[in-house]
């Protein structure tokens, strides 16, 4: 619909100018672009964050433009773009829930919802944010600002918005409640939700060194950390390149009171130790089991902290990144590894730096065992590490993946990596596997494209299947590592694999490969790796660089051109067992019989000229291949005659490189232009077709088909510009049949005179075109130019008139440009696109502006010089290379698969989610049954006071719930607003009525009867009780404090010390028995929650390769 309006709008247009009247066009008839992007494969240039689903089993990868990218499994990817270009500072996943949390520089948060693939909320904070961290199976997280207020946010499903919690932390009221005194509020750096806690646990890191242990059920700090009580241990052995350079260090000077954090993980399973880097380029383990001395009176903290030092330098690169790996065995809590990026001294190589670290009694026993750097491809942006199932802090890493810049996604095979960690030293470091793309762009490096429609193919496509592409180009995994990303669900129409081919995808490379894909959906599946070699043949620059490619889709041929001069033909039709291989240059013709395993090969190989082929063409009927070259030679082959029918070099010997290549059908417009004729002798004597050649410096030749003979030359634009294509305009784009192209022997019999022969065919060809000039021909050509755009006649060019119809000059250098066709064939759009990133589309013949876009707009990409060279057009959709990004533009709406919904995959499975929901509620339930008192709501039983039946009633209630909701209730509550809860390990009390409940007001005693003396004495009588309800206390109005054992032994007791200690015995011995029962669950919930782990993982094994629509 779109093309049919656009030449209607160019036919009114250039109708207008003749005189006759037409209607103006309505506006629904206005043509407006619809650019969307179909198709976006690679790694963004600009990617500067890694975030993982560990479930969904998806990785995403933010920008520094505003965009983030999804990978899955099976070539599933995603792209968002956000409306700013800003870039990303923190980015994680709502685990298994399909939502993607991002906040940028601004501090603007956004939620993606990967199932829609759109933005479904964003909102802007106030203040800057420091610290980020989602909670681990829900849908709230923690906030942390400038200010050092920690704040609680919570994503609404069924609102799509995110809310503000009442619960919220400053750090005034942290540090009263910690016993810390500092004079300036300082930043939150970092905040570490600590394992098995269900988020009720946080490490809260500020920017000056302070650590503290919060608990938000009971609001306390459970432990501080800081350099105010900093002893240090020792210094890990081990750690430095040189390792008899460690001394052990007991000392701090008080400069380093103070150290700015830049980053901390836990290094621990259990979450008892963190590992945190300065800035100054230390690592310290800090033990966060103790209270520190700061809570309580300790004196001996020197077991608290151990320091960590990588270099011995004086100047050193500030610990940018922690990360931590637990032991291979699941069950080993001896140690881990430490990945550390930083820490060097400044000016030495940039790698990646592992320790293995083994510790067998506390932080005492810390040792590093080895020491391994890993190089990197690029500056270092961010990395990440990939467990194996779905718990992370459970299960060992899988696999490592390195994000350097510009672009560049490197990975390691966790096995491999640790095995090389545990191993003697002198083994060889594992190499760093590139990341896996759907269209590789860099490595090899892509040197040419072409989109290609097989709509009209006569063949039906039965060898272009995608069982190929699985068997011929799969992506290099190593062999034995399992791929971590399996994520997305296939579209149900690419799931046939008996569909049609409509659309094909030809890439040529640097190493002289061609590979091609199915581009019928978005997701574009590998079909055929074609190399250059051909077997048991020794050919001469088969290895060169792929400079050119044509298809024709009626005979389905691939042409191929390479730098050396070289053309090699494919019939991608049929599948060939043992063949032959010609070989045909202009001196020789050479057959080699070669054995070809299945597949497509190469059968015919030209050598018209050694210089680079910069251009391919096939005629209408596929018989003939023209082909341009860089020195400006053009040569006409027959492929299926096996035979060089001329090769001529350029007009007046000038050596300007062919550009664009063009056939015209010279017969076929002859007889359109005098269809109310009858067909007699002299028309059926009419030449058949020319071949149009249009070099760099602006010069189109007009050649004979059959013989080569010049018949004219001229140069379009004298000016210094570039000419960068040409396209024939045919109004009635007649299709040749087959034996309208004559052959070699049909040109004329050896001996005849070769004079006479050029000569009658110049004549000819004159001859027609000025009959077809008379007759009033309307085909004309299209060149474009950097600078200027010409629409010139065919009839007058062959005339020998360069006279243009139009010229337009272009505002903006041009770079490339293709046509745009209706659903008849006809040319009826021209496509633009400029340095600055601005793609145009004129219409056809009148050249004016119909719509554009941007680069920049689309895809936040800038133009790169050579972009051009791998760009391709098909009917409305083009392809574009930048760096390692690869991408399908659609232009407009109209007759677009690419556009239907059901040809998209889903980037979240919700089978998959399902399956994870239930094996987690199914633990919960489990670990609730062993232990109904735990968790959360353990302190809230274990405060309450009344009956025992109601005791048992609300205990009840509250256990129904379930982790995520115990936490929103604690949430939902502003902090201190209760008193804390009593510590887990308090016993449950049953008071009995002679208790008094100490947060109840305290009562006034009444006033003794007193006899009707005098008011003296009762006033005196008042002052003596007043006096013992106070007890002393200096102040009436706020009287003393006093504990709850003073308040038991002096009413309880009688004030008989010796039975309230008694009583307290007892007390102690009671709970005595409740440690032992409880430390008898807790061993009983472990047996249970490991047998329940190695079910799932058997279950995920048994699981792993079916989808729901094999279940």
């Amino acid at each position: 619909m779109f093309a049919k309006r656009l030449f209607h709008k160019a036919l009114v247009h250039h109708q207008g100018g003749g005189g006759s009247a037409s209607a103006p066009a309505s506006p629904g008839d206005a043509i407006q672009m619809d650019a969307q992007i179909s198709t976006h494969c690679g790694v963004p240039y600009t990617a500067s964050l890694l975030a993982f689903d560990s479930v969904q089993r998806l990785l995403a990868v933010a920008t520094l433009d505003g965009r983030i990218k999804i990978f899955g499994g099976d070539n599933i990817e995603g792209l968002f773009i956000s409306p700013k270009s800003v870039p990303y500072k923190f980015l994680q996943f709502i685990t298994n829930q399909g939502l993607l949390v991002a906040i940028s520089n601004e501090n603007e948060i956004q939620v993606w919802n990967l199932e829609f693939r759109q933005l479904f909320y964003s909102s802007q904070w106030d203040v800057n944010i420091t610290a980020f961290a989602v909670i681990e199976g829900t849908f709230m997280m923690y906030l942390g600002d400038e200010n050092g207020l920690l704040s609680v946010l919570k994503y609404d499903v069924d609102d799509g918005k995110l809310q503000i919690m009442p619960y919220n932390v400053h750090i005034h009221s942290l540090i009263e409640r910690a016993g810390v005194s500092l004079q300036d509020p300082q930043p939150i750096v970092g905040i570490l939700i600590q394992p098995d806690t269900f988020g009720t646990r946080l490490l809260i890191a500020y920017e000056r060194g302070l650590l503290v242990l919060w608990d938000v059920s009971e609001d306390r700090a459970v432990s501080v950390r800081g350099y105010g009580d900093l002893h240090i241990k020792g210094q890990i052995d081990g750690a430095q390149r040189d390792a008899g350079e460690d001394q052990l260090d007991t000392t701090i000077d008080d400069s380093e009171e103070e150290r700015e954090i830049c980053s901390l993980c836990w290094a621990s399973r259990e979450g008892s130790t963190v590992a945190v880097g300065y800035i100054t380029g230390d690592i310290l383990l800090w033990d966060m089991t103790t209270r520190s001395s700061r809570q309580g009176k300790q004196s001996d903290v020197s077991s608290n902290v151990v320091k960590l030092q990588l270099a011995s330098g004086s100047r050193r690169l500030p610990v940018i990144v922690l990360h931590w790996s637990a032991g291979s065995a699941i069950h080993s809590t001896k140690g881990g590894h430490l990945f550390v990026y930083g820490g060097d001294d400044m000016g030495s190589e940039e790698v990646l730096t592992v320790l293995s670290l083994e510790s067998t009694a506390g932080l005492e026993s810390v040792r590093c065992m080895s020491r391994t750097d890993l190089k990197l491809d690029g500056s270092f942006a961010d990395m990440i590490l990939i467990p194996d199932t779905g718990v992370p802090d459970k299960s060992r890493t899988s696999a490592l993946f390195i994000l350097t810049n510009p672009g560049q996604l490197n990975f390691y095979d966790g096995g491999s990596l640790f095995s090389v960690q545990n191993s003697k030293e002198g083994n060889p470091l594992p190499e760093a596997q590139k990341f896996p793309v759907a269209i590789p762009t860099i490595d090899p490096n892509i040197t040419v494209a072409s989109l290609c429609s097989l709509t009209e193919s006569e063949f039906p496509n039965i060898s272009l299947k995608k069982f190929c592409a699985r068997k011929n180009a799969g992506c290099f995994i190593p062999a034995n590592m399992k791929w971590p990303l399996t994520g997305g669900v296939p579209s149900e129409m690419s799931l046939n694999e008996d569909h049609a081919v409509e659309r094909i995808y030809i890439a040529g490379y640097q190493d002289g490969s061609v590979r091609i894909w199915d581009a019928t959906f978005p997701v574009l599946m590998p079909m055929f790796v074609l190399h250059g070699k051909v077997a048991d043949v020794n050919l001469d620059g088969a290895n060169a660089s792929v400079s050119s490619l044509a298809f024709c889709s009626l005979n389905m041929t691939l042409a191929v051109g390479t730098t050396s001069g070289l053309v090699c033909i494919y019939k991608l039709r049929e599948h060939t067992g043992g063949s032959s291989f010609h070989f045909v240059s202009e001196s020789k013709q050479e057959v080699h019989v070669v054995h070809h395993g299945k597949g497509f090969h190469c059968y015919v190989a030209f050598l018209s000229s050694n210089s680079s082929v910069r251009s391919l063409l096939f005629t209408a009927s596929g018989e003939l291949l023209a082909a341009g070259y860089q020195n400006g030679q053009v040569a006409m082959l027959d492929p299926s005659e096996l035979s060089i029918l001329f090769t001529v070099d350029g007009a007046s010997g000038t050596n300007s490189p062919v550009v664009s290549l063009g056939i015209y059908s010279v017969a076929a417009s002859a007889e359109k232009a005098d269809q109310s004729k009858k067909e007699s002798p002299q028309n059926a004597k009419l030449p058949r077709d020319v071949l149009l050649s249009l070099t760099k410096d602006a010069r189109v030749t007009v050649l004979d088909c059959t013989t080569g003979v010049m018949i004219n030359s001229h140069i379009i634009h004298q000016k210094q510009s570039s000419a960068i294509s040409m396209y024939v305009i045919d109004e009635k784009q007649t299709q040749l049949s087959e034996d309208k192209i004559p052959s070699q022997d049909q040109a004329g019999k050896e001996g005849k005179d070769l004079d006479r022969i050029e000569t009658q065919g110049v004549e000819k060809h004159l001859k027609n075109a000025s009959q077809l000039s008379h007759n009033g021909g309307s085909d004309s050509l299209v060149v474009c130019c950097e600078d200027v755009l010409f629409l010139l006649s065919l009839a007058s060019l062959i005339q020998g008139s360069s006279k243009h119809l139009q010229k337009t000059k272009l505002t903006k250098p041009c770079c490339w440009s293709a046509v745009f066709k209706n659903m008849d064939g006809k040319i009826c759009g021209l496509i633009l696109a400029y340095q600055t990133g601005i793609i145009e589309m004129r219409s056809v013949p009148d050249l004016a502006i119909v719509a554009e876009s941007s680069l920049m707009s689309l895809l936040r990409w800038s133009y790169k010089t050579g972009m051009d060279k791998s760009a391709s057009s098909s009917n409305g959709q083009i392809t574009l290379v930048n760096g390692s990004e690869f991408t399908i533009i659609s232009l407009v709406a109209s007759e677009n698969d690419f556009r239907i919904p059901e040809s998209l995959p889903c980037l979240h499975d919700k089978v998959l989610a399902a399956a994870a929901e239930a094996a987690i509620s199914f633990s919960t339930d489990q670990r609730r049954k062993q232990n109904p008192a735990a968790g959360i709501i353990g302190g809230f039983i274990k405060g309450m006071k009344g009956k025992a039946e109601e005791n048992a009633k609300m205990r009840e209630s509250l256990t129904m719930q379930t982790p995520s909701e115990q936490l929103e209730s604690i949430f939902l509550k502003e902090p201190f607003a209760e008193p804390s809860i009593p510590d887990l390990d308090d016993p449950i009390e049953e008071l009995s009525i002679d208790d008094i409940e100490i947060d109840d007001e305290v009562p006034v005693a009444p006033a003794r009867a007193a006899s009707s003396t005098s008011q003296g004495n009762k006033r005196t009588a008042v002052e003596e009780e007043r006096a013992k309800l106070f007890e002393g206390s200096s102040n009436v109005d706020k009287p003393r404090m006093r504990t709850p054992q003073e308040i038991l032994t002096k009413y309880k007791f009688g004030g008989d010390a010796a039975a309230a200690a008694a009583h307290a015995k007892d007390k102690l011995m009671q709970r005595q028995e409740k440690l032992e029962r409880i430390s008898q669950q807790t061993a009983e919930l472990q047996n249970g929650a490991e047998n329940f782990a190695s079910l799932a993982q058997e279950l995920a094994k048994t699981m792993e390769n079916k989808k729901w629509w094999k279940l």
